[in-house]
């Protein structure tokens, strides 16, 4: 599992908050969302191996929103 965050330009109220979260939601592979509007990101935990980082972008920007990858990070299993 990734843990990724991405910057998102264009929501104004709730309703793009929630119409960004339950988008990436729908993207196979990801889970645990969460979507704030003031700063305006997005973080998530994603199964790499279902869900690559232009898809998780595509999903936000398909909504008319602006997004941009900020940072991905493993997230190490214990042994």
């Amino acid at each position: 599992m990734q843990s990724m965050t991405s910057d998102i330009h264009g929501m104004s109220c709730g309703g793009c908050v929630g119409g960004v979260k339950r988008a990436l939601e729908k993207v196979d592979g990801v889970s645990d969302v969460a979507v704030s509007l003031t700063p305006g990101q997005a973080s998530l935990s994603a199964d790499a191996s279902l869900a690559s980082a232009g898809q998780i972008v595509a999903a936000i920007t398909k909504l008319g929103y602006h997004a941009k990858l900020r940072s991905a990070e493993t997230m190490g299993a214990s042994a």
